[in-house]
């Protein structure tokens, strides 16, 4: 079997790492240092260099833009965009946008998916539900009114929420089944509430009230939210494992000139160990993130649905990236500490992916029941 990328997805890769050479990880205020978020607004000149690098549109379809690449060429760059911390609505904005592509209707990818690929609209999604811990669809509920739907309900945890043009909002009709909204952030009846990330970004709280929705911004196709739901957690994988990537380089980097007893630490049995366990972790987590990718942008069938690929890679990822950051905190020693060095951004961004994702026993559970309906032959 070959395991290797396509060109298309390499050259995204070296795109990707070209614009996010420039980004410093320290260019805004530390989250340790600040009292609420740590900036109003996301980083908008590097979102116009992704644009200019079609980074933006990379998963568009040639008819809208783009390059008519795949989940795994958006985890690639999320990938890279991780390892600098980089502080953009790439994740959602990519994620929402192929949702449109693959199951909106023509005026509404028409109307989105050419602003997007330029940098002119941003999305985000609201996946959290109203405690985070109860399916997303159920915290909204959507009923017709006329040719237009109505919303109501609420949605925590909702990132970028304040700089976004069209919040994603999931929720359930009458007949039980979810649909998927595309609603201006100022649309009457929305309302924002300040929340702070553990990263110190902005979320918000969005508050639906009477929210009127025109048809042509509803996807009502079946499995379009599971399908937009299982490529955010796939895409959060992916900023795991490049934010883990990162801190096991710079740790290895640290442990390389720091010295005890005039011997390098990085040369005691004790430290090398722990760095090679945090290895085998980020192995696990790139190759049962890319199994995700890979199903998920086929579509191949397999023993189990997708789900139980995206809960894998969402068991790795939670944990694995936790692990990873705490050991190079003792690595680091007290350094890892200092709010002038880098690190404790990195354990910021992590714990936020982790809690993000929820935790590994609850997505084992998932996976439990998975196996349960699906017997393996």
């Amino acid at each position: 079997m070959d395991f290797t990328f396509t060109e298309e997805q390499q050259a995204a890769v070296e795109a990707a790492k070209a614009v996010f050479s420039g980004v410093a990880p320290d260019r805004v205020p530390s989250p340790a240092l600040t009292q609420g978020a740590v900036a109003e607004d996301f980083d908008r000149p590097l979102w116009a260099r992704l644009a200019g690098s079609d980074l933006l549109s990379l998963v568009l379809a040639a008819e809208h833009g783009g390059a008519g690449l795949d989940p795994i060429a958006l985890c690639l760059v999320l990938r890279e965009s991780a390892k600098v911390l980089a502080r953009v609505p790439l994740l959602e904005t990519s994620a929402v946008a192929m949702a449109v592509q693959a199951y909106g209707a023509a005026e509404l990818a028409a109307e989105v998916l050419p602003r997007v690929g330029r940098g002119e609209l941003v999305l985000t999604a609201a996946a959290n539900g109203r405690t985070g811990h109860d399916p997303a669809e159920l915290a909204v509920t959507a009923r017709r009114n006329g040719d237009d739907w109505l919303l109501d309900g609420v949605q925590t945890g909702v990132p970028w929420a304040q700089c976004a043009d069209r919040i994603a909002v999931p929720a359930h009709t009458g007949a039980g089944r979810a649909v998927l909204a595309l609603v201006p952030r100022d649309q009457p009846g929305v309302t924002l509430a300040d929340q702070v990330s553990t990263s110190g970004e902005r979320f918000a709280e969005v508050r639906l009230e009477a929210v009127r929705i025109s048809a042509h911004r509803m996807i009502g196709a079946e499995g379009a939210w599971e399908w937009l739901r299982d490529l955010l957690t796939t895409g959060t994988c992916a900023l795991a494992l490049g934010l883990g990537e990162r801190v096991l380089a710079m740790t290895s980097e640290y442990t390389g000139k720091r010295e005890q007893f005039g011997f390098p630490v990085a040369t005691f049995q004790a430290v090398a160990v722990q760095a090679a366990d945090r290895y085998i972790d980020l192995r696990a987590m790139e190759a049962t993130l890319w199994q995700a990718a890979w199903r998920l942008a086929t579509g191949a069938p397999g023993a189990l649905p997708v789900t139980g690929d995206v809960a894998v890679a969402k068991i790795w990822a939670s944990d694995g990236v936790r692990r990873v950051v705490q050991t190079a905190q003792h690595l680091h020693g007290g350094f890892g500490a200092d709010t002038d060095y880098p690190l404790h951004r990195y354990h910021a961004w992590a714990k936020q992916i982790e809690l993000s994702l929820g935790p590994a026993a609850a997505h084992e559970e998932a996976l439990g029941d998975l196996l349960a309906a699906h017997p393996l032959g």
